[in-house]
Parts: C-alpha cells; structure tokens; sequence
C-alpha cells in the first residue's frame, strides 16, 4: 500500500460525547480521512498521542481537566509536526489568536456548518491557517495598526492562564478547586485572581465573582 492510499488519521478531543459522534460520523464519511482515537480530557488525549499517533488533532477549548489552550501546547512540545484545529463554542474574537499562538493551525465555531468543518481539516492538512473572514480582517488589520492601535475588550487582556482561572471563577469554583484543576498552590491562584482584577478595573472579590458569573453566562460556559 502507497501512503497516497492511507487515510489521513485524526484524533478528536472534546468533552461532550454527542459532538465526538458527530464529528466521528462527518469525517468518516470522507474516503481519505479518519478517526482513529477520541479522548474527553488532556490525560487520555496526551496518552492517545503516544499510542494512536495520529496525523490530525481537533481540539476543544473547554475540557474536563486541562484546558483545551494547555493541551495544544502539551502536544505540540511532544509531537511539533502534528497539525491542529481547534473546533470550540468560544468566540472566536478571544480565542482564536491564542489558538494559534499556542500551536494550532486552524480555529471554527461548533455553530458554523458541516461543510465548514471538512473544510477547515483539508485547509490545515494543506498547511494553511484557517480562520473566518470576520477573524482574518481582524489580524490583518491588527498587522498594519500593530497592537496599539488594535482595540482590545478587557477580557482580551487577560494571559492565557488568567482567562482560565477567570471562567473557573464564573463556574462557581473556590481558589482551593482551581488550582487542583490546573496544579498550582491557592497562593498562585489568588495572584492570578488579584491579577484579573486589576486588568478588568474590579475593586474587590465579590466585583470579580459577579463578572465572571455574568461573563460564563453570556457566553455559555456555565
């Protein structure tokens, strides 16, 4: 068998069941594509990565442990050649550039249609960048502008990390739970949330737990 007769070998990583199906089911259709390994949480994907070795990574951003930004860095310090799309609810606006800075090649919102997803995998497999063209307009003007004169919301201010502990806190989760879920001490969460506080121009715990609440709400994390 020639590699142009083996199909390209995806692995899909998302912690709700009925879009892994659906998923599965959309790309299986496809004669040159496959998936060949599914995990819920970072430790089964990363564990996936050594068993499976797929060609092809698709990503959420929200998972039951590590978060779907972490895992993308995990696996590309681990396999730097695998090609990643993240497939999220999360808008666009505020994740896509981490997406990418983190190592995935590609970024598309679970409401966009079916034929948008096989669309994005070929454009990655190809060795491009996917993006929308709302998202695409939006980094090239930041590249002309530079990011001073990009106008940023302060949510987009936020690290990484911090955007993190920020939708935990707006879950309802104490300090002592968020730093379980992401391994650091309750001292290092409290700098994170002392950090979020001074970046949003909130004045005290209770300002930031009713942002954060009101921010996972409209945005449909909870």
């Amino acid at each position: 068998m020639t590699r142009t007769d083996l199909k390209t070998r995806i692995m899909l990583v998302d912690d709700h069941p009925l879009i892994r199906q659906g998923l599965s089911q959309l790309i299986n259709r496809e004669r040159d594509l496959e998936v060949c390994a599914e995990a819920e949480d970072s430790q089964t994907a990363m564990a996936h990565l050594e068993t499976h070795k797929p060609d092809f990574a698709i990503v959420d951003i929200s998972l039951k442990t590590v978060d779907g930004l972490t895992l993308i860095k995990q696996m590309k310090s681990r396999s730097i050649h695998l090609p990643m799309l993240v497939v999220s609810m999360h808008d666009e606006s505020l994740y896509a550039e981490r997406a990418l800075r983190a190592g995935a090649r590609g970024y598309i919102m679970k409401h966009e249609g079916t034929e948008k997803v096989i669309e994005a995998i070929r454009h990655v497999l190809a060795g491009k960048i996917y993006l929308s063209d709302q998202m695409d307009t939006r980094l090239l003007q930041q590249a002309v502008m530079g990011k001073e004169g990009a106008t940023y919301s302060p949510i987009e201010r936020l690290s990484d990390r911090e955007l993190e502990v920020f939708e935990m806190i707006g879950q309802g989760l104490p300090s002592r739970k968020i730093a379980e879920k992401i391994f650091v001490s309750v001292k290092t969460v409290d700098t994170y949330r002392t950090h979020i506080k001074e970046k949003l121009g909130l004045n005290n715990a209770m300002e930031l737990i009713q942002h954060a609440l009101h921010w996972v709400q409209r945005e449909g994390l909870s």
